[in-house]
């Protein structure tokens, strides 16, 4: 009896595209490398004021976490299907409504719970 061939979807361009390579990892690296040294730079210099070095040290920051998952952790939307962004940005949109939902939560409970901090009665109490 001879075993039936099963044709494997998968090819090898797919292998050879996710698998890391030396330039790839390089080309990383001195990205990190520039996207960490401008904003230390901006802060340690004082180039900016505080309110804006923080606003461009975040945007930088946002940009190397992009960096480091496109060339380190190779997710793309290629990646298994395009699942594993799925799962990125369904794990985003949770963070984000958990973040958003703590503060709010956070910021009634100060505001109704908290006795008011001039001495002064409050919600008509004498």
């Amino acid at each position: 009896m001879a075993a039936a061939h099963t044709h494997d979807t998968h090819t090898h361009e797919e292998d050879v595209a996710y698998h890391a390579s030396v330039k790839g990892y390089v080309t990383g690296f001195l990205l990190s490398v520039v996207l960490t040294a401008i904003p230390f730079w901006l802060v340690m210099d004082g180039v900016l004021a505080p309110a804006t070095a923080g606003i461009v040290v975040l945007v930088f920051a946002a940009v190397q976490m992009v960096v480091h998952m496109v060339y380190f952790l190779h997710l793309d939307g290629k990646a298994e299907g395009g699942w594993s962004i799925l799962a990125l940005l369904f794990t985003a949109v949770l963070v984000f409504i958990l973040m958003a939902g703590s503060i709010w939560v956070m910021y009634h409970m100060n505001t109704n719970m908290m006795p008011s901090m001039d001495g002064h009665a409050t919600h008509g109490e004498p």
